[in-house]
């Protein structure tokens, strides 16, 4: 439980790093987008498919650790539900802040849907058994 919480530790360390940082360089191309999907279109419209890539596998390898992680601490939100409504609220709160408090970002639902299905992905492959390992559920009493 220990290792858990210092990997969650490290990890909001690089989430906030990787998106609460300032970007001057983006300032002019950073805009709040509000409707699912329009910046997923402008990612695949781009002539390089590296920079689709670059985005859309970006958000959602940063959704990852969320997945194996939460199961681990939130004994309560280990199921695929409570993963996905705590990620999608804290990926909410991040883009808020981002797009609220840090020149040259912007809040972009499609990074809220991308880090969700990241950390989905998280708890499909790694976070729901770790979850059942370090949760382990009580047998029920036999009645006499």
């Amino acid at each position: 439980m220990l290792c858990a919480f210092a990997v969650m530790v490290a990890f909001a360390v690089v989430l906030a790093r990787l998106t609460l940082d300032p970007s001057p360089a983006s300032v002019s191309i950073a805009h709040t987008n509000l409707h699912p999907g329009r910046s997923l279109k402008i990612y695949l419209d781009q002539p390089a498919l590296r920079d689709a890539v670059k985005q859309i596998g970006g958000n959602i390898v940063l959704g990852i650790p969320f997945g194996i992680i939460v199961p681990v601490l939130v004994p309560r939100a280990r199921g695929f539900f409570g993963v996905l409504l705590l990620t999608a609220f804290v990926m909410l709160m991040v883009e808020t802040a981002q797009g609220l408090l840090v020149e040259g970002r912007a809040f972009d639902v499609d990074d809220v849907i991308l880090n969700t299905s990241g950390a989905l992905i998280g708890w499909v492959l790694l976070g729901r058994r770790l979850g059942r390992a370090v949760h382990a559920r009580k047998p029920k009493k036999a009645k006499a």
